[in-house]
């Protein structure tokens, strides 16, 4: 049987208990209503609020409220966006590539230090990268010549720095040590090495082909022999690979500008009518002596040949005549080949020949257009690598006899060293005799036979 609680007297919010059990709700409102009537209309003051006593049980107010549940605080659900597949999907990607961050981000930072770490040549070396090689190609030739020792990591900073496309082939000189960095630098940079070819003044062309077929850094072939006079001899600078037939086209660029810049500044009044003839005029200076003070002089004496419509009687024309071009005769000129008629032989001819006779230097050039402001007309070696100068004929006579003396002298003192039992020293080519006086410019004794 169910009981109704007794009423707390301690309460003051539950109404008094009332003496009849079974009345109602509306009898203990009516029954207050006339308490209060009673009282003059004065509500009964409620008696202090008293703290509620927590170790004892709250009865409820009512039936009504002890039939209700009490109110529990209801919980946080938890969304269902944050339990959605693509959320926890999303989640897991995120922490992966935070993952994924930090092992690149480690090996960015190894792979940096070790790009930059010393490389293990000895000594400085050129390597030759073919063309077609791709980066794992170089990166292999590089390890096999001992420049780098870690082709991976080559290989990654390529990729990282985006340098596939600068990696250049060509010839490279890597510095001892060097990184792989430096390495990468020098390729990527077209740092090639400049191979050097220097032509000597006075060559022909035939002579000047046969050294580039000689130089093994340079590639194909020549299709035909330049014209006489035609190359200008310098020194250039080339990459390997570089062709031979390109080499030749810049030295005619070369010489036909040199030639122009002389010709428009040369010496007013010369018997010159071309720059073609001034080229002539210089190829023979070339070839007739080998010191820079000489050229202007030696220039002097062909100048005034010409004025006087004598002969130039030179004998490295002589020589070219009987070669071709093929170069020196390696002996003295017989009496036999002065007097044999050739297109360049200046003791027949009169005038300039037809064409240089070798390649003259851009010092030659200028000494033909600027020559000395002499009266000289002959000139003869004199034993020491120079030459006399003279102008008569009976003067230069003199210095040609005292040549032969000199000569004579010489290997006299050579035959008497060999009778000795010293071993002898290379004898000074023997002269040939003189034929009958003729008015010669250089007694036959030139400086660049």
């Amino acid at each position: 049987m169910n009981a109704t609680p007794p009423p707390n007297q301690n309460d003051p919010e539950r109404p008094p208990a009332s003496p009849a059990a079974g009345r109602s709700v509306s009898d203990a409102i009516a029954e207050r209503l006339a308490r209060s009537r009673a009282n003059g209309g004065q509500h009964p003051q409620p008696p202090p609020r008293l703290e509620p006593d927590y170790g004892r049980r709250i009865a409820p107010r009512s039936p009504r409220l002890a039939l209700e549940p009490e109110r529990v605080p209801t919980p946080v659900r938890r969304s269902r966006r944050t339990r959605h597949p693509i959320v926890v999907a999303g989640n897991a990607i995120f922490m992966l590539l935070i993952l994924v961050a930090i092992v690149v981000g480690g090996g960015l930072y190894i792979g940096k230090q070790k790009f930059e770490e010393p490389g293990p040549l000895d000594q400085a070396k050129i390597v030759d990268i073919p063309r077609g090689l791709g980066t794992r190609d170089i990166a292999d030739l590089l390890q096999r010549e001992g420049v780098i020792d870690r082709p991976w990591v080559f290989v990654g900073g390529v990729l990282v720095l985006k340098a596939r496309e600068g990696l250049k082939y060509g010839e490279y000189r890597f510095a001892e040590h060097a990184s792989l960095r430096d390495v990468l630098d020098t390729i990527t940079e077209g740092k090639v090495v400049q191979h050097v070819l220097t032509i000597p003044e006075g060559l022909t062309s035939e002579q000047i082909v046969a050294r580039l077929l000689q130089n093994d850094a340079l590639a194909g072939p020549i299709k035909e022999i330049p014209r006489e006079g035609t190359l200008l001899p310098e020194t250039y600078k080339f990459t390997r690979g570089t062709s031979r037939d390109t080499i030749i086209h810049r030295m005619q660029q070369a010489s036909a500008k040199a030639l122009q810049e002389v010709w428009q500044h040369r010496m007013p009044g010369l018997p010159l009518k071309s720059p073609e003839e001034l080229l002539t005029l210089a190829s023979i200076v070339e070839k007739e002596t080998g010191r820079p003070d000489e050229r202007t002089r030696v220039a002097a004496v062909f100048i005034n040949r010409l004025k006087q419509k004598m002969k130039l009687q030179s004998d490295p024309t002589i020589i070219y005549g009987l070669t071709g071009g093929k170069g020196s005769l390696g002996r003295p000129i017989k009496k036999s080949e002065i007097e044999q008629p050739t297109p360049y032989n200046t003791y027949v001819i009169e005038g300039l020949p037809p064409g240089p006779i070798a390649n003259p230097g851009l010092a030659s050039l200028e000494a033909a257009a600027n020559p000395a402001r002499t009266k000289e007309l002959y000139f003869v070696a004199d034993g020491a690598g120079g030459h006399v100068f003279a102008d008569t004929y009976e003067q230069h006579q003199k210095n040609v006899a005292k040549l032969r003396t000199l000569e004579h002298d010489q290997n006299g003192s050579a035959a008497d060293t060999a009778t000795s039992g010293t071993p002898p020293a290379a004898p000074a080519a023997t002269p040939v005799p003189d034929p009958a006086p003729k008015p010669s410019a250089n007694g036959r004794r030139s400086g660049k036979q």
